[in-house]
């Protein structure tokens, strides 16, 4: 697989990216139910393109990374947050989710942030790790937060200096 170019979505990327949410949706790192028909558009007024980074390789989208204000609040405005990231299930281990963090950090950085955070699902343990070995430590955790598949899983915090 080619080393994959990651950009700044643009509005024409929505369908793919509609799919490939879809297709990725999982209860290891999704809280909401999963999608059914009729499916909506996957950016929105909350969800604009310009929030999205995308990774993309021999003319398809292989994964995306959403970075946005955590809050509103002008005294909180030196963070930004992952809110949101997906694979497609065939470019998982060869690197993309690496990249996308990675770019998620440049990019947040050159907007002027100081601050990256993110929350992750305590049972995601492969997600765990690759946000720990791009530097985000664990800042705290709300134990029992979900209840997927029957089971209570704590919602962990995380977060890196820029």
């Amino acid at each position: 697989m080619p080393e994959p170019y990651i950009r700044i979505a643009k509005a024409d990327d929505d369908a793919e990216l509609a799919v490939l949410d879809r297709a990725t949706w999982s209860t290891l790192h999704a809280v909401t139910p999963r999608p059914q028909p009729p499916y909506g558009p996957f950016f929105d007024e909350r969800h604009p393109p310009e929030q999205f980074l995308v990774a993309e390789a021999d003319g398809r989208l292989l994964g995306y990374v959403r970075i946005a204000p955590p809050t509103p609040l002008a005294a909180n405005a030196h963070v930004l947050s992952i809110q949101g990231i997906a694979v497609a299930e065939e470019a998982r281990g060869r690197g993309v989710g690496r990249a996308l963090i990675r770019a998620a950090a440049v990019e947040a950085r050159g907007r002027g942030a100081h601050r990256l955070t993110l929350r992750v699902l305590g049972h995601n343990t492969p997600a765990r790790s690759l946000y720990a070995s791009e530097g985000f430590a664990v800042e705290g955790v709300l134990p029992g937060e979900f209840f997927l598949d029957g089971a209570y899983v704590d919602d962990v915090c995380m977060g890196r200096a820029l």
